[in-house]
């Protein structure tokens, strides 16, 4: 039999038609038999049969020219329906349409986008433009006014790492679940079956420290992450390190972590005298009095809403996968899953994770979230975020400006100067004086930075 060349031999039904006519006749030229060449093909033999007509009596195998049927619905229908499916609610700013809602509400309100479209019809135009609407995750804003300084002492720290260098976080309020009925597992089965009702047995914290030079961990199960507890713990660590080299610690904004009765621990362990109670009386100056360098134990704090930047948090990612999916009676048996995986961890798989994000774009994006929030929810900002927002990008504006494009900036003074009034409506309707007070503060600065800002702007264009 002669050779079939490779490129015959595709995937069924893959090939357009044309080219599967073209190979149907290829293989019937080569002494195959037209049940051969179909079976070869996946096709029927009066394809092939039809496919060497063609060929014989024009010369090709491609289709002739159809007019077809006419468009049914025109592409301004689709952009309206469009429209109306991702950017309008069932009800007064709640609610989420579904295909089949959508189509039962049109039949009714055909009004709306001048037609009745079937559910099918909207599934195919949202499909065509690859829209979703139904999906959502979850996004982490970026709120603390001094985010971007905090990250960069972070990255800095990551790419020049001291010798000692440990993450800390606690893995609070682990739910110890214990399903009714024990998983299924059986050969004939692909994937494991478990139970849907399930018995609480209390709560079980996790203290533990990542290593940044070999990616171990030092980890305990707690009953709560109390103030104490996490003092004791971290005494148990230093007590693990050397006692003349300097240690580093990364950790998040929890009120244990700067505390009082912490500071007056990182002194003794640091063998200094604590500074007086009066002399640390507010937060900042125990977070500064914590990240002083001219002692032994150094406290690196993540900026807030910044816990990705702790490489702790991927190993609670791990621990959460290996552990705590799995279900338990008492605390006991989850300590001792979680002690055996820990040794497993330790001995086996720990390696360090390397950071490598430097942050590029992050300023580009805190301003563009932020315009399309003004843009769109202008009115449902609470006060204290606002704040907080406002003082961001004043920030950005003063130390960052070169990391945004000018058009990101352009676009957000317009958007800000066009929901002034409604920003303005809020402040006003604050009933704390404190937080009005810390809003009208900053609205005024970012309101004069912007008129700045548009004042340069029209003399740099004249």
């Amino acid at each position: 039999m002669p050779k079939i060349e490779p490129a015959l031999t595709h995937k069924y039904g893959i090939l357009p038609r044309a080219e599967l006519r073209k190979a149907t006749v290829v293989l019937s030229s080569n002494n195959l038999t037209l049940s051969a060449a179909a079976a070869f093909m996946g096709c029927s033999v009066s394809t092939v049969t039809r496919s060497i007509r063609r060929m014989e009596n024009t010369g090709d195998v491609f289709d002739h020219p159809r007019t077809g049927r006419p468009t049914v619905y025109s592409e301004a229908f689709k952009l309206k329906l469009t429209g109306f499916y991702c950017q309008t609610r069932p009800f007064a700013d709640a609610g989420r349409w579904t295909l089949r809602w959508a189509e039962k509400h049109l039949s009714v309100y055909t009004e709306t986008v001048g037609a009745s479209p079937p559910k099918s019809t909207i599934h195919r135009i949202l499909k065509e433009n690859n829209l979703k609407p139904h999906q959502s995750r979850y996004f982490l804003h970026i709120t603390d006014p001094d985010f971007f300084p905090k990250m960069e002492h972070l990255i800095n720290l990551y790419r020049n790492p001291p010798d000692n260098l440990f993450f800390f976080d606690e893995c609070p309020g682990i739910q110890i679940l214990k399903r009714l009925i024990p998983d299924l597992r059986t050969d004939s089965m692909q994937k494991r079956l478990e139970e849907f009702e399930y018995i609480r047995n209390g709560t079980m914290n996790v203290l533990a420290f990542f290593n940044y030079a070999d990616g171990k961990v030092y980890a305990e199960c707690q009953a709560d992450h109390k103030t104490d507890t996490f003092l004791k713990v971290f005494k148990r660590h230093v007590a693990l390190c050397s006692g003349t080299e300097q240690i580093h610690y990364v950790m998040d904004n929890l009120s244990t972590h700067r505390s009082y009765p912490f500071c007056q621990v990182v002194a003794e362990l640091s063998g200094l005298q604590c500074p007086s109670e009066n002399e640390l009386d507010n937060l900042s100056k125990r977070v500064e009095w914590l990240m002083s360098t001219e002692k032994r134990i150094v406290i690196h704090f993540t900026p807030y809403h910044g816990s990705w930047l702790n490489l702790v948090e991927f190993w609670f990612g791990i621990m959460n996968k290996k552990v705590l999916n799995e279900s338990y009676g008492f605390a006991d048996e989850l300590m001792k899953s979680f002690e055996a995986f820990l040794e497993e961890w330790n001995t086996i798989l720990a390696h360090p994770f390397r950071w490598s994000y430097t942050g590029e774009g992050l300023c580009k994006k805190a301003i563009k979230r932020f315009t399309e929030i003004l843009k769109c929810s202008a009115n449902k900002i609470e006060t204290s975020s606002l704040t907080k927002q406002l003082r961001l990008v004043t920030n950005l504006f003063e130390q960052y400006f070169s990391e945004v494009p000018l058009e990101y900036w352009e676009r957000f003074f317009a958007v800000f100067r066009a929901h002034k009034k409604t920003l303005q409506n809020t402040i006003d309707n604050e009933v704390g004086p404190r937080k009005k007070e810390n809003a009208e503060k900053a609205f005024e600065i970012l309101s004069m930075t912007a008129k700045n800002y548009l004042l340069e702007t029209q003399i740099t264009t004249v």
